[in-house]
């Protein structure tokens, strides 16, 4: 089967909230995600579409499923590694402020701002999640519109990296990866933006 990790689009910034953030795409996210529903349905054969149940995946995702006349299947255990933070920070900003929360993040330190006290039971709840996702659609092409944790963990467990986050996927990037009926898995490309290209505002 083929299976398309998606992450979704740009995202507004959330910060010192009481309750749990779960921000919503910027203008240019929606733009993203647009041309992305575009761009698949031209150039894409989807069997399933499968969506972290956060807010900035679900809008990525609804346009895909209005193209495809799809109904997206929410999986919980999809969602972020900081799902349950009062505070969502772009990691373009992190980077240009070098904010603490970023080496938090790569030094697996995520209880310090709201995220799962303990990295491996993400990664493992990440593999038996889309590994289940693999084997219940043999032969088929299925998008899963998520996380760039969820990729990063996923996509570090096929290429045998002990790294948990090891590369940034862009917004609404694709990750491809290839899965044979024995269980063979090999990544085939990683942050194809081709939906991107010709609009300079949506990257």
């Amino acid at each position: 089967m083929q299976l398309l990790l998606i992450r979704h689009g740009e995202t507004v910034r959330i910060e010192s909230e009481t309750g749990v953030a779960d921000p919503e795409l910027t203008a240019a996210g929606r733009r993203q995600a647009a041309r992305l529903a575009d761009w698949l349905a031209l150039h894409e054969r989807l069997d399933h579409l499968v969506v972290s149940p956060l807010r900035r995946a679900r809008e990525t995702a609804a346009p895909i499923a209005e193209r495809l006349s799809m109904e997206p299947e929410v999986l919980h255990r999809l969602a972020e590694f900081d799902a349950n933070s009062s505070s969502y920070i772009p990691m373009e900003e992190m980077k240009a402020t070098r904010h603490p929360r970023l080496a938090a993040m790569v030094e697996g330190r995520w209880e310090e701002f709201g995220g799962v006290p303990e990295p491996e039971t993400f990664r493992r709840r990440v593999l038996e999640t889309i590994g289940a996702i693999a084997e219940g659609h043999p032969g088929e092409s299925v998008a899963v519109v998520c996380h760039g944790a969820v990729i990063n963990a996923y996509l570090g467990d096929v290429i045998g990296t002990p790294r948990l986050l090891w590369f940034e996927p862009r917004y609404t990037s694709i990750h491809r990866v290839l899965i044979s009926r024995a269980g063979v898995r090999s990544v085939e490309t990683l942050n194809e933006c081709p939906h991107l290209a010709a609009d300079p505002q949506s990257v």
